[in-house]
């Protein structure tokens, strides 16, 4: 019986403390690249507004060219939503919705995962003046890991594992304007 309860012990002891650490672990986080795109600023906002234009610029567009999309609204427009369906694992399902448009300047999107994983995640491109004919363009994500869930953090990169695919859609995006 001693024994039974000194397992029993030692099994919540090892259930308890990565509960505990995750208390004390950051929930959120945000990653955000920059590319500087030789053209005018409205035009390159112009561009970027329209989520079908991600076709030609996101690294996750760009994973499952047999990918099931489906669109509903005006694209350009808030309220607009791009969805997708793939076979592929690292694409997954879900969709991406248009929240809010600062003309010109921002758009907010709301990205919602549901295969292999569910996730609600918020992301933005925003415009920014450097000439007449150099605009900045950033482009961010936003989201939080739930508790206890949180504690992947201590193990992935959120940095490092989306900003090398926004740098790839970013270094697209240039391409595709300056031609």
């Amino acid at each position: 019986m001693k024994v039974l309860k000194k397992i029993l012990i030692s099994i919540g002891i090892l259930i308890a403390i990565p509960l505990i650490i995750a208390l004390f672990v950051k929930k959120d986080y945000a990653v955000e690249r920059e590319v500087t795109i030789n053209k005018p600023k409205q035009e390159v906002f112009d561009y970027i507004k329209f989520l079908k234009n991600q076709d030609q610029y996101s690294k996750w567009a760009m994973m499952d060219p047999s990918m099931k999309k489906n669109y509903t609204g005006t694209d350009g427009t808030v309220g607009f939503i791009s969805a997708w369906d793939s076979n592929n694992k690292d694409v997954g399902k879900g969709e991406q919705e248009i929240t809010k448009i600062s003309e010109g300047e921002r758009i907010e999107f709301k990205l919602r995962f549901k295969l292999p994983f569910e996730a609600e995640d918020d992301a933005y491109m925003t415009t920014e003046a450097v000439s007449e004919n150099q605009t900045k363009v950033k482009w961010g994500f936003t989201g939080a890991f739930p508790y206890p869930m949180n504690l992947m953090g201590l193990f992935m990169d959120m940095d490092k594992e989306v900003g090398a695919d926004l740098e790839t859609g970013l270094s697209n995006l240039k391409n595709v304007l300056e031609k």
